[in-house]
C-alpha cells in the first residue's frame, strides 16, 4: 500500500494524537497541528522526519490555508485531512452567552469549514482525496445541556454531507466520524461551561447522575476503525465510533418515522 499524507487537526492529545500515532506506526506522513506547537514535541522526536508540526488555530481562516501550503510544500500532496479540532460547550440554551455561543460555532463549524476549502483545491488537482469530519453522535441527536454544541456538529453534518455530492465527481471521499463518550478530556478539561441558571438544576442532577453510569470508550480503540475506513476502496458517509451509538440512534429514528407518518396527512394538506 503506498504511503499515505494525512493532515490532522487538534493532534496535541485525544483523537487526534492516537490516529497520528497510528498512521506514523504503520509509516504515513503525518502534518501534525496543534495550538502550541510544543506539545508535538515528543511526536517529532519518536518519529522524525515523517512529522510536520505545524502551529495552526483553526479559528483564524488565513492559518488554515497556511497551514495546508505548508503541507503540500513539505510533502508534496495531501491524502486525508482529519477535521479533529474542535470542543464542547455545557450550558442549557438560557444559558449560553452569546460569546460561548460564537466561540463554539466559530471552532467546530468555521474551522472545519475554513480545513476543507483550504485542502479542497488540493483535492481536486490530485483527482483523489479523503476529508475525514469528527463530527459526534451528537450531530445526529440531542440531549440537554449541548444545545449550542449540537449546533455546531448538526452543521457539520450538512456540510459534509453536501460537499459529499459535490466533490466526487473529482475522487474525492468524504467520512463522517461519529464517537459516543469517550475516555478523553472532551467533557472535562477541554470544555467550557456556561454559567447556571438554579431553575435547572433538577435536570442538570439527573444529568449528572445519568452520566455516571455510562461507560467511556477507549480512544486506543478507535485507531483500527480510522485505518480501515482510510484504506478503503469506497468508505462510508457516516461511521459511528463505539458500541452506543447505535443502540441509542434506532430508537430516535424510528420515533421520528413514526411522527412524521402520524402527521403525514396534515403535511400532505399542506401542499
Amino acid at each position: 500500500m503506498a504511503t499515505k499524507v494525512w493532515l490532522i487537526t487538534g493532534t496535541s492529545k485525544g483523537f487526534g494524537r492516537v490516529w497520528a500515532e497510528a498512521a506514523l506506526k504503520r509509516g504515513d506522513k503525518v502534518v501534525a497541528t496543534a495550538r502550541n506547537i510544543d506539545s508535538l514535541a515528543s511526536l517529532k522526536q519518536a518519529y522524525g522526519d515523517a512529522v510536520l508540526p505545524v502551529t495552526l488555530d483553526v479559528n483564524n481562516r488565513v492559518e488554515c490555508f497556511s497551514a495546508v501550503d505548508k503541507a503540500v510544500k513539505h510533502f508534496g500532496q495531501i491524502d486525508v485531512l482529519i477535521n479533529n479540532a474542535g470542543f464542547g460547550h455545557f450550558g442549557y440554551v438560557e444559558e449560553i452567552s452569546e460569546s460561548e455561543a460564537r466561540q463554539q460555532i466559530e471552532t467546530n463549524l468555521f474551522g472545519s469549514l475554513w480545513m476543507i476549502q483550504a485542502v479542497l483545491p488540493i483535492m481536486r488537482n490530485q483527482k483523489y482525496g479523503h476529508i475525514l469530519q469528527v463530527s459526534s453522535i451528537g450531530g445526529v441527536m440531542a440531549f440537554p445541556s449541548l444545545g449550542i454544541y449540537h449546533a455546531s456538529k448538526w452543521a457539520v453534518e450538512g456540510i459534509c454531507e453536501s460537499m459529499n455530492q459535490e466533490v466526487a465527481q473529482f475522487g474525492i471521499k468524504t467520512t463522517l466520524i461519529e464517537p459516543a463518550a469517550y475516555a478523553t478530556e472532551w467533557a472535562t478539561a477541554s470544555a467550557s461551561i456556561s454559567t447556571p441558571i438554579e431553575a435547572y438544576n433538577g435536570l442538570r442532577e439527573a444529568m449528572k447522575a445519568a452520566s455516571s453510569t455510562m461507560t467511556s470508550g477507549d480512544p486506543n480503540a478507535t485507531a483500527e476503525a480510522i485505518l480501515k475506513v482510510v484504506d478503503v476502496t469506497n468508505p462510508p458517509l457516516r461511521l459511528f465510533l463505539g458500541k452506543l451509538p447505535l443502540m441509542m440512534i434506532e430508537p430516535t429514528y424510528n420515533k421520528r418515522l413514526e411522527t412524521w407518518k402520524e402527521w403525514n396527512e396534515i403535511s400532505a394538506n399542506a401542499q
